[in-house]
């Protein structure tokens, strides 16, 4: 039996990670302000907080432009699946923000988005030696009510590791 000295006794290997972030609200309040694209590359200048999920991932937002915008993060142990490869959940993550923010930047103020459905494909393994993953969004489709985007997650050997496509609903932010 586990933890009584029988066969199957797991040694201690524990590491940790400590995640930190700002208000959630504060930030998109802040962002509320601003057209889609001024808000990404205000999160991206640091002038807006990044959302807690950027710093729980460890992605950071590199580039963006209307209807285009890149991500990147570095897998490391705390992604990894019990397999021993990093969690298709970090890919798809990075695929969903990279190509939700790419519609964003399409948005003018006083619009949001969210996701309605995303297909991902996996076409090869990350692992940490995998090095940075880069994902790129791009809006195949602007719309007033519906967006579709496509992307891809590339290894930092330029690998593409997954592409997804994705449909977002655009709607009106409350007015207050």
């Amino acid at each position: 039996m586990p933890g009584q000295g029988g066969e199957h006794d797991v040694p201690d290997t524990t590491r940790s990670r400590t995640v930190t972030w700002q208000d959630p609200m504060a930030s998109a309040l802040a962002g509320a302000q601003l057209s889609g694209l001024e808000a990404i590359r205000a999160v991206m200048a640091g002038t807006v907080p990044p959302p807690p999920i950027a710093a729980l991932m460890g992605m950071d937002i590199v580039a963006a432009d209307p209807g285009v915008v890149v991500f990147t993060a570095v897998p490391d142990e705390s992604h990894y699946n019990p397999i021993g490869a990093v969690h298709g959940g970090l890919v798809c993550t990075l695929l969903d923000s990279a190509l939700g923010c790419a519609v964003h930047t399409t948005l003018a103020h006083g619009l949001a988005y969210t996701s309605l459905e995303i297909k991902v494909s996996y076409v090869a393994r990350v692992h940490t030696g995998s090095g940075t993953l880069t994902a790129t969004g791009r809006v195949t489709k602007p719309g007033k009510r519906v967006a579709f985007a496509e992307g891809e997650v590339v290894d930092a050997s330029g690998r593409v590791v997954a592409t997804s496509t994705s449909t977002f609903l655009v709607f009106p932010l409350p007015t207050a």
